[in-house]
């Protein structure tokens, strides 16, 4: 499965934002799906997940209550819904496919990747 991010941008502290993961081929509702991001000179972190149905999802406790990560599977796209957003946030946002469907949080667990996408929030 190939995916592309999108929806990156500059946005003021407090703010909010949405980034996309549009996904190719037929197998995307089979795959569990997640954020990942990158500051510089920080290793990747995990953000969130969602199974691949969507009826469950599973967030790092520094965005728990502030994003929110949803999928279409009839568009092949998964989101993720960033609000009260902080400076701390800033960095490059991945999304990520994980065959087998389920919640992992761990970077081994997805062996499909997007290019990443840009988020920088401002004081």
């Amino acid at each position: 499965v190939q995916l592309v991010e999108s929806g990156g941008g500059l946005v003021q502290a407090g703010g909010s934002l949405r980034i996309s993961c549009a996904g190719s081929g037929r197998t995307f509702s089979s795959y569990g799906m997640g954020w990942f991001r990158q500051a510089p000179g920080k290793e990747r972190e995990f953000v969130a997940a969602i199974t691949s149905g969507g009826g469950s999802t599973r967030y790092a406790d520094s965005v728990k209550g502030r994003f929110t990560i949803s999928r279409d599977n009839a568009k092949n796209t998964v989101y993720l819904q960033m609000n009260s957003l902080k400076p701390e946030d800033t960095a490059v946002y991945y999304c990520a496919a994980a065959a087998g469907g389920g919640l992992a949080y761990t970077t081994r667990n997805y062996g499909y990747w997007g290019q990443g996408t840009q988020v920088t929030v401002s004081s």
